[in-house]
């Protein structure tokens, strides 16, 4: 298959038309594009790389993509490894040969990335070690699933030439407010031992339904998450006469500390502490308290959206044309993504349009907003959001 591989340090080994990028190489501030409240990246080729799972051996290359990825049909992946698009340690291979555990994979794809809300990502406090920033909602933390370029990571090292970073935490991407970041794996794992050892305290703050209790609530309620439905559930353990009846439940022992700020009756602010740290642990002990976060969709709704079934992962399954790409400006009918020059590939399921395919990138930000983290000596904070003030 000819190609053109764009080499991190920036230069480009010509081997045809098409430059692909790998995860070495380094988001630009050139690659994102703002309209309309929303920050887009420009669709780019890109080789995934991945290593045969154990559960993957024994099977063909085509089943294996066609049971792991959902999101496209089975003939996408047939033409994908005849053209020379999926390939088994830098070959082509039939479609009819037999993955072995450990070989490197290589699916070179259209890369679309959904687009997320324009905010800035600003810096709160810069040290010699640590960086601290205000993460918008709806940008995700680190490279994952979709998303790459449309990251917190990835705009910092982007826009501030802030590279590398340790994310300390995690917030969920719909979740908005502080995170802090190790500038170096030594301090990273410093912060990585306070956690663990219990000396980290973390607040959060909510809009929640309803007037909450004026007394402070603590829930202990385990958390059972589903990783293909993007899900987590409340499973309260009742006192049990016999020891081995806990056996039975599947969740994670939780905690959360809960207390009112202020209501309106309508609507509520409550101070969230989490005592662990649980897959939506907070938004589902909420929701167990019968006061879910007020414009949380997921648990507001006894609705299970079946996330794996809308492909979402679609950008790892991707079947492209070996023809070579061809430039292309998209315009949208509808006028509400912008204009855009960019390669489309005769074979991406995306192209011509800018963003994923089912994706309209019209979410709003979650009524949850990390404030505040502190352990042994240290401190640091972040600005409430707009929606914190009830009048």
């Amino acid at each position: 298959m000819k190609r053109k591989r764009k080499e991190a340090g920036g230069g480009v080994i010509e081997e045809g038309e098409i430059v692909w990028q790998t995860p070495l190489n380094p988001p630009e501030r050139q690659d994102y594009i703002f309209h309309q409240g929303r920050r887009y990246v420009t669709p780019y080729h890109f080789e995934f790389i991945s290593h045969a799972k154990s559960r993957w051996a024994g099977k063909t290359i085509v089943d294996l993509f066609a049971h792991e990825f959902k999101g496209r049909p089975y003939e996408y992946y047939v033409g994908a490894v005849e053209c020379g698009r999926i390939q088994v340690e830098g070959r082509v291979v039939p479609v009819s040969y037999i993955v072995k555990p450990s070989e490197k994979i290589s699916h070179f794809v259209h890369r679309h990335e959904p687009p997320v809300m324009s905010h800035g990502v600003s810096i709160l406090q810069m040290e010699p070690d640590v960086v601290t920033v205000c993460k918008p909602a709806s940008i995700p933390v680190h490279p994952c699933g979709q998303y790459r370029k449309n990251t917190v990571v990835s705009i910092l090292q982007a826009e501030h030439g802030l590279a590398p970073l340790f994310p300390v935490h995690r917030l969920d991407r719909l979740v908005s407010g502080l995170l802090i970041f190790a500038r170096n794996a030594l301090k990273a794992d410093l912060f990585r031992q306070q956690i663990e050892g219990g000396l980290v305290q973390k607040q959060y703050i909510a809009k929640v339904v309803g007037e909450f209790p004026e007394n402070e609530l603590e829930v202990n309620v385990n958390i059972n998450y589903n990783a293909r439905e993007g899900r987590s559930t409340a499973e309260e353990v009742s006192i049990c006469s016999k020891p081995c009846d806990t056996a039975l439940l599947k969740g994670k022992a939780a905690c959360t500390k809960f207390t009112r700020i202020s209501t309106n009756g309508t609507h509520s602010i409550v101070l969230c502490e989490p005592v662990t740290g649980r897959t939506h642990q907070i938004r589902v002990h909420l929701q167990f308290s019968g006061h879910p976060i007020a414009n949380d969709m997921l648990y507001l709704s006894e609705q299970r959206t079946n996330r794996s079934a809308e492909g979402m992962v679609a950008d790892k399954a991707v079947c492209l044309s070996p023809e070579s790409s061809v430039s292309d400006t998209w315009q949208n009918k509808k006028g509400d993504e912008p204009c855009v020059e960019f390669s489309t590939d005769p074979m991406c399921t995306n192209c011509p349009n800018l963003a994923p395919k089912g994706c309209d990138g019209n979410e709003e930000a979650l009524w949850l907003h990390c404030i505040r983290y502190s352990g042994p000596g240290w401190i640091y904070e972040c600005p409430y959001p707009d929606w914190a003030s009830l009048s």
